[in-house]
């Protein structure tokens, strides 16, 4: 008998397959992954925009989480049935839950398909049941006619909605008898058992399916099924086992693979791959190093490149994972690699929180675990040579509590999806779908039934398991609908000026009096010679007296330096804050300090020479401040729950106009009166007592201003809010929507209605959420202090700084002391602090403004800016003053509100990088990129529209002439015509000057002919020619 593996040509073909082999592993390797490690994407904001057309959206469900009936139509036990019913009682985590029942989808599949529906999906992706098919296991047999009729129906439903099946063979539920009788797939036999199965499924749904999945995220059977034991099968022990079982699922996968490729492709047309499942890992504390680099890749390769590399890459496992598994991990024979390379026709691709929670321990090397499902459709791209992508899983949980109002949810999914559209926009990774995961809550493996990943509710106490729509799927929905996250025309710039008196300002906290360094000029009376004795000093000449001079501003050198700072923005108002302990000690007017009272009187005379407006706070509360920076005595006597502050403070603010009225254009009484309160951590009434007082000190000062300073000194005098806006958490639930409305009344309305409404104070009839919190109660004022705040406000000041969620329930994070909750969705671009970019957010509060106060008072925008890092290229507050200051010309050029300044907030750092445009005075107060930009943006008033001429750009033309050009129609005439305009002076000018030369002309002939005359009519003289000639002649003689 002759031994055909002998045969030379049979070598032949062995070692050129060997030599195949390893040409192609060397050159599949050459992935470049690392990469993303070494070179950061681009934009990492949030990206608007939609798909490509013919994006797939689709949703998913797995056979064992949803089906149920576990027992029922000649279903057979499956390794999860019997781990669910047997190992809990040996401490397992799962506890009493089974997947018995659950959803319930055996029988209420047409609620599923309706649900799949409602989203508007074009595809649904589920797995076969193999126990259902086969209680055995033993697809050689004849099938479960019950379960081969419900997917067929299934199928043909969907085919009939217009819904795209995408099928998957084995999600985990193996057949009970296959684990008892072979071991599972420990056992290698259990390759030919998969693939027998996979071709009865192929032969028996596959004309009306394209995609097929033949497993889904194996690691997870290998690594928890055969290893930890946490998953069925629960199998520990030998650490081998899970390296033996993933070799036999990729022969199977590879086996199955083949099968279709040949047999029935050729008239299917289908597709098939392998589900991975994928974490993502960073390098530790973001130091990027080679070796953290290296330790990065070596976990992506331990996880997801375990399958991957031997399917899409090179054939075999990641090299770094054979050295780590040393003698544990199976080879694959030159033939096997080249029989497993390439056995997928996509790439598809799991995201949820089964792996990450999974492997973070096992496979992190050190390294941080991040959610960027971006990061790794690249680090597929680049390392298995830029396959078509299915997003085969994408989801997070929420725990069993939350029921339909499923919030987080939504952000996870906004995220994840966004990821992706960020990877198929700007990295050009071929994702062609998307599924999220799941359609209905299931049984969710070793947590039961303690959290969700449905979209749809079910409550499983009922045994109706009707489907309820979570407002995950409202919001899958829409994006579904949209095909993505489209542009909103809102969102788009538009091009204007603001006029020549809108208020370009930059805002600061409170100015210390700094009297040192003082450097005093012509104030000594002695004159000095120098070397007078050759030991080179100074000695006073004696006898000579010089006069001298009082001190002058200029003496103070913080002064100079400060106001030099603020004339390198550009700007032309300046904001800050006076510091009343200080001006003020023992809080007594009595007992100014003349030294800081001259300090501040010096600076708003040099901003005054300067051409620099002061904006002036006469209260700034910092918690910095241990008397939140008011006099000592007044805070001992307990500060503004005291009735006695509002008089206080009135005096205070008198004495201030008094010294500084003619020196200041814009008077701030109070700075966020609505943050102030919340230092306040006594009762309600005393909270209550606290907003009274602070009401009623600002409408004192105003009216003494208006009564006794007005006339003379022309100021305008208002006090500022801090106005963040807010969204809804969840805009598809209505308690959501209505906080938002109650937040604002309590953060804007409670403060600006007693002084600009024609109504009462708020009350349960104009405000009944209003009195949702009992931590809170709204003060009450006579009649008589009705009438002393009414119209008590000469422009509306808003801080705005950023955007917020509001909830009107309080389980994430820190309550504002009126029952709501507040958080930032994880989507926005967000600074170190956390503070999010959303300039949006600015337009929309400035349109609640005005849609409930109307246009009787304009709007001045007195501090906004956000916190960078950068210590120079500080991008973050450049994006955010163009983009916010683009809303407010939106909003005085689209919805007609009157907004008439804008101050960035603030002028220097105190330490290190924040909010400053200047760096800290200790890193020698170096101006940011951030200034050039606001001094350009001051320069243009805006963002000007180009010309096709220079000379009639708003640029080259100056304030004052724009001013003019806009008084008449005459003046805008001549301007548009200037061209025409010269010519016609020139040639008027010429036709003058050619007048006045023939009239000089004419003049002068005219005077030269009387002149001729006149000398005629006179007797002859002799000529002085003559006379001389004779003089000589006589001389001679």
């Amino acid at each position: 008998m002759t031994r055909v593996h002998s045969s030379p040509w049979v070598l032949s073909l062995r070692l050129s397959l060997l030599l195949l082999a390893i040409w192609d592993r060397a050159a599949c390797e050459s992935g470049d992954g690392k990469s993303l490690w070494q070179r950061p994407l681009n934009h990492n904001d949030f990206l608007t925009g939609t798909f490509p057309e013919g994006f797939l959206w689709g949703v998913g469900t797995s056979a064992f989480q949803t089906e149920g009936s576990w027992d029922g139509d000649g279903k057979g036990a499956s390794i999860w049935d019997h781990f669910t019913h047997n190992l809990y009682r040996t401490g397992n985590s799962i506890g009493m839950a089974t997947a018995d029942t659950s959803s319930d989808s055996y029988v209420l599949w047409e609620q599923d398909v309706e649900s799949v529906r409602y989203l508007g999906a074009k595809f649904y992706a589920f797995s076969l049941s193999w126990p259902r098919l086969f209680s055995d296991g033993n697809s050689t047999g004849p099938p479960n006619p019950a379960a081969v009729e419900h997917y067929q129906r299934l199928i043909r439903m969907l085919k009939a909605q217009g819904l795209e099946p995408v099928v998957t063979l084995f999600h985990w539920d193996l057949p009970q008898s296959l684990q008892e009788h072979l071991g599972g797939w420990k056992n290698p036999e259990m390759v030919q058992v998969f693939s027998d199965y996979a071709a009865f499924c192929f032969a028996t749904f596959g004309r009306d399916v394209r995609y097929w999945i033949t497993m889904h995220n194996p690691l997870l059977l290998a690594l928890l099924g055969y290893g930890t034991g946490a998953h069925a099968p629960g199998v520990t022990g030998d650490p081998a086992d899970p390296f033996i079982v993933a070799h036999n699922l990729i022969r199977a996968h590879a086996e199955s693979w083949h099968i279709y490729d040949k047999r029935f492709r050729p008239h299917q047309h289908g597709q098939v791959s392998i589900t991975l499942g994928s974490h993502w890992v960073e390098p530790f504390k973001g130091q990027a190093t080679a070796a953290n680099v290296e330790l990065c890749q070596k976990s992506m390769e331990a996880v997801i490149g375990w399958f991957a590399e031997p399917i899409h890459g090179s054939g075999d496992y990641p090299s770094s994972l054979q050295v780590s598994h040393q003698g544990l991990i199976p080879e694959f024979t030159p033939e096997e690699k080249l029989w497993v390379r390439g056995t997928a026709d996509f790439f598809s691709l799991a995201f949820g929180p089964d792996t990450p929670r999974a492997v973070n321990s096992l496979s992190s090397f050190g390294q941080s675990g991040t959610l960027n499902l971006r990061k790794v459709l690249v680090w597929v791209q680049q390392e298995y040579r830029d396959p078509h992508v299915l997003v085969a899983e994408s989801s997070w949980f929420s725990d069993a509590s939350v029921g339909v109002e499923d919030t987080v949810a939504i952000f996870y999914m906004k995220r994840f999806i966004n990821q992706v559209l960020q990877a198929v926009v700007l990295d050009h990774v071929k994702v062609f779908g998307y599924t999220a995961w799941s359609l209905v809550d299931g049984f969710e493996w070793n947590n039961g039934y303690s959290i969700r990943r449905g979209l749809f509710y079910i409550d499983f106490n009922q045994p109706q398991r009707t489907r309820v729509p979570k407002t995950t799927a409202q919001f899958y929905r829409n994006v579904v609908k949209d095909n993505g996250f489209p542009t909103n025309e809102t969102g788009k710039d538009i091009m204007g000026q603001f006029p020549c008196d809108f208020q370009f300002g930059v805002a600061d906290f409170t100015l210390q009096v700094h009297l040192q360094p003082f450097s005093p000029q012509f104030t000594d009376p002695l004159l000095y010679r120098w070397n007078y004795t050759g030991d080179g000093t100074l000695r006073p000449v004696i006898g000579v007296r010089l006069r001298t001079r009082g001190s002058q501003c200029s003496d103070f050198l913080a002064i100079q330096r400060h106001i030099h700072l603020v004339e390198k923005t550009g700007t032309s108002h300046y904001r800050f804050g006076l510091d009343w302990p200080q001006l003020f000690p023992n809080g007594d007017i009595s007992s100014a300090d003349r030294e800081a009272v001259r300090y501040y009187r010096c600076m708003l005379t040099e901003l005054q020479r300067k051409g620099i407006q002061a904006v002036v706070t006469l209260y700034q509360p910092s918690l910095r401040s241990p008397t939140l920076g008011m006099p000592s005595p007044q805070h001992d006597s307990g500060g503004w729950m005291n009735t006695s502050m509002v008089e206080a403070f009135a005096d205070y603010a008198t004495f201030c106009y008094q010294e500084f009225g003619s020196l200041v254009q814009v008077w701030i009484t109070i700075n966020e009166p609505n943050r102030l309160i919340e230092t306040y951590n006594g009762s309600a009434q005393d909270r209550e007592m606290v907003v009274r007082n602070l009401l009623l000190a600002h409408a004192r000062a105003w009216n003494i201003y208006h009564t006794h300073f007005r006339q003379l000194q022309g100021a305008k005098v208002s006090f500022t809010v801090h106005a963040d806006w807010v969204e809804p958490a969840n805009p598809f639930v209505k308690s959501h929507r209505n906080a938002v409305q109650s937040f604002m009344l309590l953060e804007l309305g409670r403060f600006l209605d007693p002084f600009l409404k024609d109504m009462d104070y708020p009350d349960k009839n104009t405000c009944p959420d209003c009195f949702h919190s009992s931590s809170f109660h709204l003060p009450y004022f006579s009649e008589d202090e009705r009438a002393e705040l009414k119209g008590a406000l000469d422009f509306i000041a808003l801080n705005h700084f950023t955007t917020r969620l509001v909830l009107s329930k309080a389980p994430l994070t820190k309550i504002h002391n009126h029952g709501y909750s507040l958080m930032y969705d994880p989507t926005w671009t967000s600074s170190k602090k956390g503070q999010a970019l959303a300039p949006w957010g600015l337009r929309r509060i400035l349109g609640w403004v005005k849609d409930r106060y109307g246009d009787s008072r304009s709007i001045v925008i007195t501090a906004t800016g956000i916190d960078d890092q950068a210590s120079h290229d500080d991008q973050l507050r450049q994006t955010y003053i163009r983009s916010y200051l683009q809303e407010v010309l939106k909003a005085r050029e689209l919805d007609g509100i009157d907004v008439d300044g804008f101050y960035v907030w603030k002028l220097q750092d105190h330490h290190g990088s924040d909010f400053g445009f200047f760096t800290s005075s200790h890193h020698h107060s170096r101006p940011k990129a951030s200034v050039t930009v606001y001094r350009e943006l001051i320069s243009q008033r805006g963002f000007p529209a180009t010309t096709s001429d220079p000379a009639t750009s708003p640029l080259a033309i100056p304030c004052e002439l724009s001013e003019r050009r806009m008084a008449c129609w005459l003046c805008n005439e001549m301007a548009e015509n200037r061209p025409l305009l010269f010519f016609g002076i020139c040639v008027t000018i010429s036709m003058l000057m050619l007048a006045g030369v023939i009239i000089t002309s004419v003049v002068m002939k005219s005077r030269k002919k009387k002149r001729r005359g006149v000398i005629q009519a006179m007797p002859q003289r002799l000529r002085r020619q003559q006379r001389f000639a004779m003089q000589r002649v006589a001389h001679r003689i």
